[in-house]
Formats: C-alpha cells, structure tokens, sequence
C-alpha cells in the first residue's frame, strides 16, 4: 500500500480531504454568488445570460466546474466516512453527556446540516444547471448572438413560493454549515494561531452570513419584483 494510499485512508487524511475541498467549495460559492449578483440589474436577464453561456462554454471555467464536482462528491463521501468512523469509535454513548457546553451546535450536527444542503443541491442542479446544459430553453439575441435564456427560467421557477421558501431555508442551514466550516478547514490544516485564529473566526463568521444571504435575497427579489 502506498504513502498515498495510507495518508487518503487515515483520519488525518480523510479530514485534510474535506478541508481542502471545503475551501475550494468556498471559493466556488465567492465566484457562484458574485456572477449570480447580476439577477438584481434591471436589464431583462441580459447581462445575466451572456454571463450564464460563458460558464458553460469557456474551456478554463469549464476545467474548473469538473473539479468543483469532483470537490463536492470528495466533500460528501468523506463526511459520511468519517461521520460513520466517529459513530463506531464509541457505539455506547457516555453516562452522562455535556455536547451542548463542551462544542457549539454547528460542530455537532455538521452531517444534518451538509445532507440538507446535499437534498437542496440536487434540486438546484435539477432546475437550473441540468435546463443550462440539456433542456429545452427559449432563445434570446444580443448585438446578432443566440443565447440560452436562462434568466426566464429563473424568474418563473421563483414565482413558486415553496421553491422560493426551500431556498431561504436552505441558505440559513449553509449559513451554519459554513460557521463551523470555515475555521475547522483551517484549524484541520494547521493554520490555527493565536494571533490569526481570531480573525479567521471572523472572517469566517461575516462569510457564513453575507454569502448565503446574498443567494437568499436573489429568490426573494425576483419573487416580489415580478
């Protein structure tokens, strides 16, 4: 068995795993919601759409999307493993437990909050990212181009008030998720010190609720704009 092969089936290895593509899954939520920003411009979806083409059709964003999926399907499987390891490490719980002062809720119940964000996920693949790529879209002309416009499909699937409710719902869960996540990556790496650690809790915390507040604003906007 290789050093690889050893270090990846580790504890150590599995959660430097999920530190690693925990960070690269936040700097894909930085870009995600920084082009998703353009809903709010009062333009009839255009900037929205020509920005939508171009993630799906230049090579290098096109490079980087794979390795988001892969990050993602990494992220998960590992959360699983481990969260299965931890269980079996001490099937018997204590007599007398204190979780709620010896750890914050976040930490202990990362795994219910990420399979809430992975259901959420998958709903959101299913209506937009699978529509973008093979469904059926209207077309729209720019300046003498065709493009896809996926802004129309935006704008009627939050029309619906459950699916506008699922995703304020679900950006408060990624909020918590993202509170607890953000520092543990770093902590897991060992970039924890006590001159920096408190910035990066902060950091941390101002991202875990301006990022999945701005996606939440988005379905909110549109559904009371139109």
């Amino acid at each position: 068995m290789s050093w690889v092969t050893k270090t990846l089936s580790s504890t150590l290895g599995r959660k430097l795993l999920m530190a690693l593509t925990g960070l690269f899954l936040i700097l894909f939520l930085i870009g995600h919601v920084s082009g998703n920003t353009l809903l709010f411009k009062n333009d009839g979806g255009e900037a929205f759409n020509i920005y939508a083409k171009f993630m799906t059709t230049n090579p290098a964003v096109k490079l980087l999307s794979y390795l988001t999926y892969i990050s993602v399907i990494v992220h998960v499987v590992y959360s699983i493993i481990l969260t299965r390891v931890n269980k079996s490490a001490r099937p018997i719980p204590y007599a007398s437990s204190q979780a709620s002062t010896n750890s914050p809720w976040t930490s202990r119940n990362m795994g219910v909050l990420g399979t809430i964000i992975l259901i959420f996920l998958v709903v959101h693949l299913q209506g937009f990212w699978y529509k973008m790529h093979w469904g059926d879209l209207p077309m729209v002309e720019y300046n003498g181009e065709q493009y896809k416009d996926l802004y129309s499909i935006v704008t009627f699937a939050f029309q619906q008030e459950w699916l506008v409710a699922l995703y304020v719902i679900s950006m408060i869960f990624l909020g918590f998720h993202l509170s607890h996540g953000f520092s543990s990556a770093f902590q897991t790496l060992g970039l924890n010190h006590v001159k920096y650690t408190p910035a990066i809790k902060k950091v941390g915390l101002a991202f875990s609720i301006i990022v999945p507040a701005l996606f939440a604003s988005m379905p909110l906007y549109i559904y009371f704009m139109n």
